[in-house]
């Protein structure tokens, strides 16, 4: 957790940041250079470990970013937190999960047992979205993640998949991508893109030409804000 300096006495935004490893490894130094970016912002940031694949199965994880928001609201006077202002940042897998929160982890069967409003998210940034869960053909990281192939728990499958938890109007998305992204296909964001705007969300897309997965991580700095990027948009 870092605390920004030198911003006055008001209430400040946050950030919850989710490193991406498949479910399964990795940790939150990968987060750490946005997170001290985001501090200097005016940003208090909170940049969490979860539980891994397989040994804990979904929705594990997301009941792990469920009770970080409960950890943030707890603190939130004495850390001069607006907890109308958290934003959900991610990529990959760290992606999915911020996105599966802004989504369903406050209500519906997912909001069981720890979510709630704590755990709404005023926005999203989310680079390299598995937004699909069904999209993957019983990939080795997807069945240890759910459980299961799509045949034997399609329901687990339903309710991991961003895409398919739009259920009212979503709060803002940032999306990025890399065009050349084997690991997560690119028709997750553009799929995904369509699908927030048609439930009357705010969703932007940026689109890395000539990325893939991690390149499209490694490089995330030279995404900017701007219209809407999908296929055949140039930039």
């Amino acid at each position: 957790m870092r605390l920004p300096q030198g911003d006055g006495d008001g209430l400040r935004p946050a950030a919850l940041l989710v490193h991406g490893g498949g479910w399964r490894n990795r940790t939150p130094d990968d987060m750490e250079e946005i997170a001290e970016a985001l501090s200097r912002r005016g940003f208090v940031t909170v940049n969490i470990e979860h539980r891994f694949a397989p040994d804990y199965r979904f929705p594990a994880q997301l009941h792990d970013l469920q009770q970080a928001m409960a950890w943030l609201h707890a603190n939130a006077e004495a850390w001069r937190v607006d907890t109308d202002r958290i934003a959900g940042v991610g990529f990959s897998s760290g992606a999915h999960l911020v996105s599966l929160l802004a989504l369903a982890g406050s209500h519906g069967p997912l909001a069981a047992p720890h979510g709630g409003e704590h755990a709404r998210l005023a926005a999203v940034v989310a680079g390299g979205t598995p937004t699909d869960l069904f999209k993957f053909a019983d990939g080795k990281l997807v069945v240890q993640f759910l459980g299961g192939t799509r045949a034997e728990v399609p329901e687990q499958y339903r309710l991991a998949s961003p895409a398919r938890q739009i259920q009212s109007t979503p709060p803002p998305f940032f999306l990025f991508h890399g065009t050349w992204d084997r690991l997560v296909p690119v028709d997750h964001a553009t799929d995904f893109y369509q699908a927030l705007r048609a439930q009357g969300g705010e969703a932007e897309l940026f689109l890395q030409h000539g990325r893939g997965h991690f390149l499209s991580f490694l490089t995330r700095g030279t995404c900017h804000r701007g219209r809407p990027r999908l296929p055949g948009a140039t930039g």
